[in-house]
């Protein structure tokens, strides 16, 4: 099913993390390392049809540069390093090759990609940006929750 999600056979080996009601899968926990060995810095993958859609009009109508002006920067720069903390710590111990790079969606400052950031957020993930992305999607909406397990308006 994630195959068909992607568009594409994973290159990593994942988990799914967040399910909609009837199973799908929504986001993806990614290794660090695709399976050649390349870092992947992209720990969280949004991957469902619908949460993509919808994140993909926020993103459209200037979703990036606006949440990058509204999300408090420094609570991004923690969430960031955070992020790439909690991956790195996946790495096999005995990792001597190249290593993942940057925070969310493999950026080191700002917003690189909403999806990512919302993807983490889904997954349980303190993000500012990905709640920043629920509170808009709860408000384009109407009824309860999203195609997750947590619901828009959680965080």
């Amino acid at each position: 099913m994630v195959t068909a999600l992607l568009g594409r056979k994973p290159r990593c080996g994942f988990r799914v993390v967040v399910r909609d009601s009837d199973g799908t899968p929504v986001v993806i926990e990614n290794e660090p390392l695709l399976d050649d060995g390349t870092p992947m810095p992209t720990r969280f993958w949004l991957v469902g049809a619908a949460a993509r859609a919808e994140v993909g009009r926020i993103e459209s109508e200037g979703g990036v540069r606006r949440a990058e002006r509204e999300v408090d920067p420094e609570r991004l720069e923690w969430a960031h390093r955070l992020y790439a903390e909690q991956r790195d710590r996946l790495l096999p111990p005995d990792h001597t090759g190249p290593r993942p790079r940057g925070g969310v969606g493999g950026t080191r400052t700002g917003v690189k990609c909403l999806h990512a950031h919302y993807a983490w957020y889904l997954a349980g993930g303190p993000d500012p940006v990905g709640r920043w992305v629920a509170d808009r999607l709860s408000r384009q909406r109407p009824g309860p929750g999203s195609e997750s397990g947590r619901s828009a308006g959680e965080g």
